[in-house]
């Protein structure tokens, strides 16, 4: 077992507010898929060591979710209710008193891919990873490159809080049966992600905002969650990166995790990567959250709106 961390952090805010293509296989988890020898940062993979993924036969399969030394694989099932602006929605639970799963997969026509998986909390821990990767061939954009030029990538976010969600996809319990034994559903962070890279200078960032914290309850209102920025870091030969993930309040700036990811395609068409972030929320304590996004670059179909901005 790699890690285990504490679940279902607590807040007053609780009370108050009561697509893919071809499959994709990332066998040790070690290489994106790519055969490239790409390595995910050790705290970005966590728990997770492998994926499997077929979308056409609606498939996902998960190792490295357990409770001991012994690799397990589990098959989740697809779940289009809770599919979050173009990322879709597996889950996993064995039996009504067994931990439930949530995982989130995205992979776009450039080849980029990212998966996010957290169980909801149990015995007050729950277990959690990020994926991310690409299929394909890789190369930095040329043009911008030789005028100095920024290449933008835009689209959404999603990630999994180790905070009790509305509960909504659990098996049912007996009547009567005691809540210290009770699985929970874990809760879901959506937004918008954008990212800056300038491949002259080999530097890369970006921010997730428009967050918020879907409803907690059934009917209660989502929460709104601070933003995340993407520190200036250096986009290596081989198209990852990997840096600091901040936030600032009242002009203070501080470090609450770390990002890493990946480009995809020819001229850098799209980008995939993942978060791992704490005590990043106001009214919370011992919050974690892991996310990923996958984004086009800025004219592709996989792009998003905030792309068209008047040109100079």
């Amino acid at each position: 077992m790699k890690r285990a961390m504490l679940g279902l952090a607590a807040t007053a805010m609780l009370s108050a507010c009561g697509g893919g293509t071809n499959p994709f296989n990332t066998g040790d988890g070690t290489d994106g898929g790519t055969g490239s020898g790409i390595t995910i940062p050790e705290n970005l993979a966590s728990d997770l060591d492998s994926v499997a993924y077929d979308p056409d036969a609606g498939t996902l399969v998960i190792s490295g979710l357990s409770l001991d030394d012994t690799p397990f694989s589990a098959t989740y099932r697809r779940r289009p209710a809770l599919d979050r602006e173009g990322y879709l929605a597996y889950t996993a639970q064995d039996s009504s008193l067994d931990r439930h799963v949530t995982a989130y997969v995205r992979e776009i026509e450039d080849g980029a891919f990212a998966v996010a998986v957290a169980t909801g909390g149990q015995f007050s821990y729950y277990f959690a990873g990020t994926h991310y990767g690409r299929r394909g061939n890789y190369s930095a954009p040329t043009e911008d490159v030789a005028s100095g030029g920024i290449v933008s990538y835009a689209g959404t976010y999603v990630g999994l809080l180790n905070i009790a969600g509305d509960g909504g996809d659990l098996l049912p319990v007996a009547t009567g049966t005691p809540a210290a034994v009770r699985p929970t559903q874990v809760a879901e962070v959506t937004g918008d992600a954008f990212i800056n890279a300038g491949f002259r200078d080999n530097v890369v960032n970006g921010t997730i905002y428009n967050r918020q914290i879907q409803p907690l309850t059934d009917g209660a209102a989502a929460i709104d969650a601070t933003t995340l920025n993407l520190a200036p870091t250096t986009i290596e030969a081989n198209g990852t990166f990997a840096g600091d993930t901040s936030i600032e309040v009242n002009g203070t700036r501080t470090v609450v995790g770390e990002y890493g990811g990946i480009f995809a395609g020819t001229d850098a068409t799209s980008v995939a990567g993942s978060v791992r972030v704490s005590e990043h929320l106001d009214g919370f304590n011992g919050e974690e959250e892991f996310g990923i996004f996958v984004l086009g670059q800025c004219g592709t179909a996989s792009s998003s709106d905030v792309c068209n901005q008047p040109v100079p």
